[in-house]
């Protein structure tokens, strides 16, 4: 057994845990300490903070998720102004040895690694999702995060991808008009400009337009809420185009993907685990031709693990460590 720091860092907050491992998986990850980022200079001084509430040496390993692409000498963070330099952490933070992954990537070892007990069925058969092939995972949040994660006899790979970024493709008359009214603003028009957190304003206004009703709800956090709640007409119309344009780019994918399974994850996709299996999103999902059958077969869940980026930040390290090892034995 051996203990490492999980480090989850978002434009907001950054996430910090003791998890253990053994045998290239996580064994348990401890209590999260968050911390924002805004009144920490830099990791490093993040770092030191966790250190100081732990009362005890931190791990000299860790793994260590970050919300930008890994590439580069120097990373940059969007809505974060933290710099990050992969060759100089382990001087920086002490460390031994170390495992940069993307934020969504860390997603995809998490799915990889939790017991189903954090797999929520969303629809399809409820069953568990399989253990060879390929598992599509999407996340709606600021954007859309999309990786996929193939298992097989030699253990499991997770493929980063930057499919939030395919082009939105409208499947009924209502969404023509979203997709022409959107092209105004945004010129190209990609999926992750309806399915995000912030695609339940583009939706909100476009709708507004073509009801010729006023748009009275300026904020997209209390655009959300409202949704959910029900208690505006306009929002949940919004709400639920956002759950029909779910359900279709997450059987998209699936198809693109042969993905024998499909994962929902993100805050956004917790957030909304108690609505999205009565909502759309089903029909949506199977609704692929010719492929219907094949995908009313396919088990699609939601992950509901409460810190899924810091147990994938550890999980990412484990397994890429236990490769390491089995290659030099």
């Amino acid at each position: 057994m051996k203990e490492i720091v999980a480090v989850d860092i978002g434009g907001t907050h950054a996430r910090f845990a003791i998890a253990e491992i053994k045998d290239g998986r996580v064994v348990s990850l401890g209590e999260a300490t968050t911390l924002k980022c805004a009144e920490h200079a830099s990791l490093a001084l993040a770092w030191e903070a966790f250190g100081r509430s732990l009362g005890r040496p931190i791990p000299r390993e860790a793994g260590i998720a970050v919300a930008c692409p890994i590439n580069g000498e120097v990373l940059k963070m969007t809505n974060n102004p933290w710099i990050i330099q992969p060759a100089q952490l382990g001087s920086r933070l002490k460390l031994d040895d170390f495992v940069l992954v993307n934020d969504f990537g860390a997603i995809g070892h998490a799915v990889a690694q939790v017991g189903p007990e954090y797999m929520n069925h969303l629809c399809g058969p409820d069953v568990d999702l399989p253990s060879e092939g390929t598992i599509t995972i999407l996340g709606p949040g600021t954007g859309l995060g999309v990786a996929s994660l193939l298992r097989g006899e030699d253990g499991y790979h997770v493929i980063a991808t930057e499919g939030g970024h395919m082009d939105f493709s409208p499947l009924d008359a209502v969404e023509d008009h979203i997709l022409q009214a959107l092209r105004e603003r945004f010129r190209r028009v990609s999926v992750e400009r309806i399915v995000s957190g912030p695609g339940l304003t583009n939706l909100y206004e476009v709708i507004a337009e073509l009801q010729d009703r006023p748009i009275t709800i300026k904020d997209n956090r209390t655009l959300w809420t409202t949704a959910m709640e029900g208690t505006d007409n306009l929002a949940a119309a919004a709400l639920e185009r956002f759950f029909l344009s779910l359900g279709a780019v997450a059987g998209d994918l699936a198809l693109a993907h042969g993905a024998h399974g499909v994962v929902v994850a993100g805050g956004l996709g917790q957030r909304l685990a108690n609505i999205l299996p009565h909502s759309g999103f089903a029909e949506r999902f199977i609704a692929k031709g010719r492929f219907e059958t094949m995908m009313s077969e396919m088990p699609v869940k939601i992950i509901t693990h409460p810190q899924p980026g810091l147990y994938g930040a550890a999980a990412a390290y484990a397994s890429q460590t236990a490769g390491k090892q089995a290659e030099t034995t």
